[in-house]
């Protein structure tokens, strides 16, 4: 009866797929990775840049605000989460809509974000572009720039299990 029992567990596993990465709760993974459209923004010094500057790596994309305040709370941990896993395969790009980049520097330097970049897109044309109709918004993009699976509204992305399954996801891509 346990040979039996052991045999039929091992084909249970045997029909899991060995790369299957178990999403945190709210992280909507989609089946097959998605396009996604090419969106350009501004940085600190107001140069234009665009996602396909990331190619090559992995890229956590958050959609956010400095009037939203889950988006505040949230924006250390993502600050936290660069400084952990932030390198050549992996980078977290906080996107602002602000209309004011001077908003977004003073509230950085106000919570003490040492690790992200400032980008803002003042004209909101990336949030529309990649069908964003609440903030914060966050989308997993893969290292071929495809994405992956998003979260709607806030997360504690330092969260051990955040970070083991974004560790996963950069290992696998």
């Amino acid at each position: 009866m346990k040979i039996l029992a052991l045999a039929l567990f091992g084909a249970i596993l045997a029909v899991e797929p060995a790369t299957a990465i178990e999403a945190p709760q709210n992280f909507a993974v989609h089946e097959a990775p998605l396009p996604v459209p090419e969106i350009s923004f501004e940085d600190a010094e107001g140069g234009r840049r665009t996602l396909a500057e990331f190619s090559g790596k992995a890229v956590l994309l958050n959609i956010w605000a400095t009037w939203c305040a889950p988006c505040r709370k949230e924006m250390p941990t993502l600050d936290r989460l660069q400084a952990k896993l932030g390198g050549p395969d992996f980078e977290v790009v906080a996107l602002s809509i602000d209309r004011s980049p001077d908003m977004v520097k003073q509230f950085f330097t106000e919570i003490g974000i040492a690790h992200l970049a400032l980008n803002i897109d003042t004209s909101s044309k990336a949030m529309f572009a990649l069908g964003v109709f609440g903030l914060p918004t966050t989308l997993l993009i893969d290292s071929k720039g495809m994405e992956v699976g998003r979260l709607i509204g806030p997360a504690e992305w330092d969260a051990p299990e955040m970070v083991a399954f974004i560790r996963r996801h950069v290992a696998a891509d």
